[in-house]
């Protein structure tokens, strides 16, 4: 007979996901154990293995989480707008946002998705492939002209945005400095000014 999940059992889960990204985040993943983690979130190492066989286990359904929100939110976007600069400056808001309480769960993406096997990191690729995809199609909505004449120019284009708003985590401070609405308005002003100059150039 197969075992009743406890109504509570998914709300329990989000938050081992929570606490458990903030801890590799802050101590690593490859220096983490079980023991710690459990600790770390408050229950026992028992009810940790009920929900995880490893903390590799852990670790990717941390990253496979964080990444389906975000490819989520981003597709809820709408791309169809008349104004193509509205639709990308939307998108990149929304990336920002989205990291707004998922600060940990990126860092973990970024540091320690290697740790993974390749069936795994695959999955997690795809996903972000998937993102990388809107967020392109974005920009050459924007400016086509440029892209049609340098196709070559896009892609490079897509990844300097993803550098700026990816890396916001390192460096921003809470209740100090830029909101994250106001530096999505500055990385679309450069993103777009800078194309607008390649335009330009040609």
């Amino acid at each position: 007979m197969a075992r009743t999940i406890a109504k509570d059992y998914e709300e329990k889960r989000q938050a081992i996901l929570g606490k458990a990204a903030v801890f590799f985040a802050e101590h690593g993943f490859d220096r983490s154990s079980m023991n710690q983690l459990a600790s770390a979130c408050g229950v026992s190492k028992a009810l940790i293995y009920h929900y995880y066989d490893s903390k590799d286990a852990l670790l990717y359904d941390i990253v496979l989480t964080h990444l389906k929100s975000l490819l989520e939110t981003v597709q809820a976007v709408d791309q169809s707008v008349t104004d193509k600069e509205v639709a990308l400056r939307q998108t990149i808001r929304a990336i920002l946002l989205a990291y707004r309480d998922a600060d940990a769960e990126h860092q973990v993406q970024t540091e320690a998705m290697t740790a993974l096997p390749e069936d795994q990191r695959e999955v997690l690729a795809d996903l972000q492939r998937q993102m990388v995809q809107i967020v392109s199609d974005a920009l050459e909505a924007v400016t086509p002209q440029v892209y049609a004449a340098a196709p070559e120019k896009l892609r490079p284009v897509t990844m300097t945005l993803f550098g700026m708003v990816n890396w916001f985590y390192m460096w921003h401070r809470k209740g100090k400095g830029m909101s994250r609405e106001d530096y999505a308005d500055l990385v679309a002003d450069l993103v777009l000014r800078g194309v607008k100059g390649l335009d330009d150039a040609e």
